[in-house]
């Protein structure tokens, strides 16, 4: 008995008219399936995938195919795809990401339909609910993981039947707590060169001071306190804050009490995530008197605009551009074969050395 037998009788059914329909046819969209067949989009999406999994049909540009390609009614569709993206921000951090995902989409004859979210939003599931309706053949996704709902999200996008490629995130889902598929930059190791640059140039205080909403700071926190401890540098008896966004009121007080910390307990070097906050704790530090790298070096941590700043500082970049193409082709690579073993992908950032970190002044 074949896989498909051993499911139910309406899942047979349904997958013998579609069978049916596509033979007649030769090429078959998704919303056509979803009319003719009484079935959601994402259960039609499934019936693809496990026919397309057992070589019955062949996966193209909103729909469905015959495997022998002798139908080309339709050759824009057959020979191309689109792959939905859902990100946090479109005016930070992210554009970088999707101009990569759209040179290797190009490259690959695929399209990107990319989409917004926020750092606010409780459910990213109507974004992703339009994007699969849209008829897309896989989704790249950064969902907020501390919303919620976000597990949920998870669960949902795991049973979808189409490629799902997180971005920087990770997560389980189903009762295995088996991995989705991801792209993620290695936060914590470019967090470690920092240190280790600071370290190298003698500075035995270092600090570290974080955005407080963002979800990279957990990670350039671990790495700070890996490193810090791994080099035998003091760990409690130096700055280690969290500030709110350097174009909120409160920016100001929070950046003061970390310059004062750093005063009082003779630390030498910040690390600042991000270049916002890095660069207006340095401009605090002109307005005190306090010179940068002089009687304090920082490095930021994003370099978005860090090498722009006078002093430019010195940054840590995380692998923007190499995280949307790398998403992009682990998609396309899940559509050119369902089978094959779950990859989870992780990048290094790279150290950028400017002129806002020397060697202390004072031990």
């Amino acid at each position: 008995m074949s896989n498909t037998d051993k499911r139910g009788p309406l899942q047979v059914a349904r997958r013998a008219r579609l069978l049916e329909q596509l033979q007649r046819d030769g090429v078959l969209r998704v919303s056509d399936l979803t009319d003719a067949l009484g079935a959601s989009t994402v259960t039609i999406r499934r019936d693809i995938a496990q026919l397309a999994s057992e070589g019955l049909v062949r996966r193209v540009h909103g729909g469905v195919a015959l495997p022998s390609g002798d139908d080309q009614r339709d050759s824009e569709d057959v020979f191309s795809g689109s792959i939905g993206m859902l990100v946090p921000s479109l005016d930070y951090y992210y554009p970088h990401v999707a101009r990569g995902a759209e040179e290797t989409a190009r490259e690959l004859d695929l399209r990107i339909v990319l989409r917004g979210s926020s750092y606010q939003t409780e459910d990213d599931r109507p974004q992703l609910n339009r994007l699969v309706d849209q008829g897309v053949d896989a989704l790249i996704v950064a969902p907020r993981m501390d919303a919620p709902t976000a597990q949920q999200t998870i669960e949902w996008l795991a049973g979808l039947g189409m490629p799902v490629v997180l971005l920087e995130r990770t997560a389980t889902a189903g009762p295995h707590h088996a991995h989705l598929e991801s792209v993620v930059s290695d936060h914590a190791q470019g967090a470690g060169m920092a240190v280790r640059h600071l370290a190298g140039l003698g500075h035995r205080k270092v600090g570290v001071v974080l955005a407080a909403l963002s979800p990279t700071s957990p990670h350039i926190h671990r790495g700070w306190h890996e490193a810090v401890t791994e080099l035998g540098l003091d760990v409690t008896g130096t700055v280690d804050e969290q500030v709110p966004d350097a174009r909120t009121p409160d920016s100001k007080d929070a950046l003061d009490k970390a310059l004062d910390q750093a005063l009082s307990t003779g630390t030498t070097a910040l690390l600042v995530h991000a270049d916002a906050e890095a660069i207006a704790l340095v401009q605090r530090c002109e307005e005190r008197h306090l010179s940068v790298p002089g009687d304090l070096s920082v490095i930021a941590y994003d370099d978005e605009v860090a090498g722009l700043f006078s002093p430019a500082l010195t940054a840590v970049r995380p692998p923007r551009g190499s995280i949307g193409r790398a998403a992009v082709r682990l998609a396309a690579d899940r559509l050119s074969d369902p089978q094959r073993p779950t990859h989870r992908i992780v990048i290094s950032p790279a150290l950028r050395i400017r002129d806002s970190a020397a060697a202390p002044n004072r031990p």
